[in-house]
């Protein structure tokens, strides 16, 4: 009896951890994408950026938008690159990428959430070790992103490409309108963008 206490323990605290509202489910193979061993903060290179896109105008373009968040030429830049990259890598948008993160953390790369959500897209650190390593620093750059986008894409394929589901259960509040829409506002608006 008790070892199937035991078990059944240990099924239940494997398929879900919860964290404020936020809870982890199993990742489809297709999302399970942080394996590398990244400890440093180093921004995506130019070269990896060209790999992905097509031109140099969107980095153009969304630097002048971000002046006002991130001052910093070059900082600012690599951080574009960086959003771009892994963006475009999970699948995703990189002006949703932007307006997630103008709404989860305003662009401050060591913002922390009431509820202990680290980084430019507030990513709660149990996800380190389902998804990754106990030794990923959450506030690098690279780390950040590359989790952030991961998750997000998981839950987009959970909810069959229905944003409005997905980006509820990215923020942990599924069914309730206020961050899906705010994040639709900024993504239709601040950073609507069109390569014509």
């Amino acid at each position: 009896m008790q070892k199937l206490i035991g078990t059944l323990f240990l099924l239940f605290s494997s398929s879900f951890i919860h964290a404020n509202n936020l809870q982890y489910e199993q990742l489809s193979a297709s999302t399970q994408t942080i394996t590398f061993h990244e400890k440093s903060d180093q921004a995506a290179s130019y070269i990896e950026y060209a790999a992905v896109a097509d031109s140099v105008t969107w980095l153009i373009n969304m630097s002048r938008r971000m002046e006002k968040y991130i001052p910093d030429l070059i900082e600012r830049e690599e951080f574009l690159r960086t959003v771009y990259y892994e963006a475009i890598r999970a699948g995703l948008d990189p002006q949703l990428v932007l307006s997630i993160i103008q709404v989860e953390s305003g662009f401050k790369k060591y913002a922390v959430s009431h509820a202990g959500a680290r980084g430019y897209m507030q990513v709660m650190p149990f996800w380190t070790g389902v998804i990754g390593h106990q030794d990923h620093n959450l506030f690098h750059l690279r780390v950040n992103l590359r989790y952030g986008c991961t998750i997000l894409r998981h839950y987009l394929n959970k909810e069959k490409g229905d944003y409005f589901r997905a980006l509820g259960r990215y923020n942990g509040s599924l069914g309730e309108a206020a961050y899906p829409q705010l994040v639709f506002n900024k993504w239709q608006t601040v950073w609507r963008y069109s390569a014509s």
